[in-house]
């Protein structure tokens, strides 16, 4: 009986020869377990480094490693615009550019109606004379954006807006050739409505 037959298995599972199967591993095995750990380590540090790069950009909406949030300011140029006076705080004068008469006349009486202060009633002077095509021009100084053309504007739709160098803060409606007449009160009451209590801009997410 050979030595590497166990005992009480008698000579039915004797094992003959010199010669025996190794017992280890195959080395394609060895390479794969090496390959996946080299993996899981890669996959490690790009994932660590993604996280760097995401504190890095995100900084200043995110809460810093000291544990401080970052300040939430404003962004530049959304600042409120000023309140719009009312129509009985801007003198309006009412000039026609057109050959047919009594539009300044009749525009300025609505215009009164609806609260705003009449100054100037008559022809256009010489420079806009019959060189108005469109429905009308707002002149005044070049504050007027910020106050008399948002409201005067919501009387008539469409107007070119354009700016002089006056020192006063009447502002002029020049009727041109493709007037017809003022918006109806109904929708110049709405537009009012709207500038004086405009929607709230979207809150900035800190």
């Amino acid at each position: 009986m050979s030595m590497l037959t166990p005992p009480g298995m008698g000579g039915k599972y004797r094992i003959t020869g010199d010669t025996y199967p190794r017992m280890r591993r195959p080395r394609n095995r060895r390479r794969i377990i090496t390959a996946v750990i080299a993996g899981a380590v890669a996959l490690g540090l790009a994932g660590w480094g993604t996280l760097q790069l995401i504190d890095v950009f995100a900084g200043d909406s995110e809460t810093s490693a000291a544990g401080r949030k970052a300040d939430c300011k404003p962004a530049p140029g959304l600042s409120a615009a000023p309140p719009a006076p009312k129509p009985g705080q801007i003198t309006v004068n009412v000039y026609n550019a057109t050959p047919r008469g009594g539009l300044a006349k009749a525009a300025a009486d609505e215009l009164k109606r609806r609260g705003f202060a009449i100054g100037k009633v008559g022809n256009a002077p010489a420079a806009y004379d019959k060189k108005v095509p469109g429905t009308a021009i707002l002149l005044g100084a070049p504050n007027a954006y910020e106050g008399a053309f948002r409201v005067l504007g919501t009387q008539l739709r469409g107007s070119l807006l354009k700016t002089d160098t006056r020192a006063t803060a009447d502002v002029d409606l020049i009727i041109g050739t493709a007037f017809k007449t003022l918006d109806t009160k109904k929708d110049a009451d709405a537009a009012l409505a709207t500038l004086a209590n405009p929607a709230p801009a979207p809150s900035r997410k800190c």
